[in-house]
């Protein structure tokens, strides 16, 4: 369905900021599973835990690599050696530490956003929720052009460390909840995707609950053809697809135009061969919102 179309429009393009050099805390702290992603790599068996991945300094055909999520380090098993983010850098790209940290510095990673997860995961506390009526709630979504499918959505007000919040919430498959504000963009709860079902024989994929809304209001005035949908909640929850049992005709892709999207569409690809890159069609902007907003 190509309910977006080129329109002449103008736009300026946005100046990127000087990036922040990063130290090697920081660096250590990256998720290892979206290091190994920037290069292409993908496991080739995994858990919530651990995963196998081909070995970094040589060819095999028999994944000798194990990388523990939880620990974010990696053993390869074949000569005994433990890495961490920058020394797989410098295996791969053969370099400096300093060159390694360089490398990191100018890519986008998700990492900020799990710090938040993590460290408001055992100190909430879930108040209310309930319909959107808040002024500022309902004010920040104008903002982003969404005015409609607002019944995907609540408010919610909520505790972390004794200090009161509100927010938009919008729920996962865990019973967690993605959290969005003016000034908030995090996780309460487990963190999980969104698998809204129909049963039908398409499917479609975004990575966030605002990109997903922004496809349905562009589609609303053209007619839905019958899909389901899965919201990732996050590019580092794209392995959990792999467990997917249902079978579909067409899967399409609807990830931002940056580097991690480009890193996610390459990997579900890997997952879902006949799956469609559909960006082309939001190719000026960064997201499907933001060609909203634009309209």
């Amino acid at each position: 369905m190509d309910f977006i179309s080129k329109n002449n429009f103008c736009f300026k393009k946005k100046k990127n900021s000087p990036r922040k050099k990063m130290n090697i805390k920081q660096a250590k702290n990256i998720p290892i599973r979206e290091v190994m992603e920037s290069f292409s790599l993908f496991p080739k068996k995994e858990n919530d835990r651990v995963a196998f991945y081909f070995a970094l300094d040589r060819e095999e055909n028999t994944p000798s690599l194990s990388i523990n999520f939880i620990e974010n380090t990696a053993f390869d098993y074949g000569t005994g050696k433990k890495y961490d983010n920058i020394s797989i850098i410098q295996t791969i790209k053969k370099c400096s530490v300093t060159d390694a940290l360089q490398y990191l510095s100018g890519i986008d990673y998700s990492y900020t956003e799990k710090k938040v997860i993590a460290e408001s995961g055992t100190n909430f506390k879930i108040v209310t929720i309930k319909d959107l009526q808040h002024p500022a709630l309902i004010q920040y979504l104008r903002t982003r052009k969404i005015t409609l499918e607002t019944h995907y959505l609540r408010e919610i007000h909520y505790e972390i460390s004794g200090k009161k919040y509100f927010a938009i919430a919008f729920e996962n498959n865990s019973g967690g909840f993605e959290i969005r504000n003016k000034y908030a963009k995090l996780c309460l709860g487990k963190k999980d995707i969104t698998f809204l079902k129909s049963n039908a024989k398409r499917l479609l994929i975004f990575e966030g609950f605002l990109d997903f809304i922004s496809f349905k209001i562009l589609s609303n005035s053209g007619g839905n053809e019958a899909a389901d949908y899965i919201i990732l909640n996050s590019i580092s929850q794209i392995y959990l697809l792999r467990k997917l049992e249902e079978n579909y005709e067409k899967i399409e892709l609807y990830l931002d135009n940056d580097h991690a999207g480009d890193k996610g569409t390459n990997e579900l690809r890997h997952i879902f061969p006949n799956a469609e890159d559909k960006r082309y069609l939001y190719g000026e902007f960064k997201d499907i919102n933001d060609f909203l907003i634009s309209k």
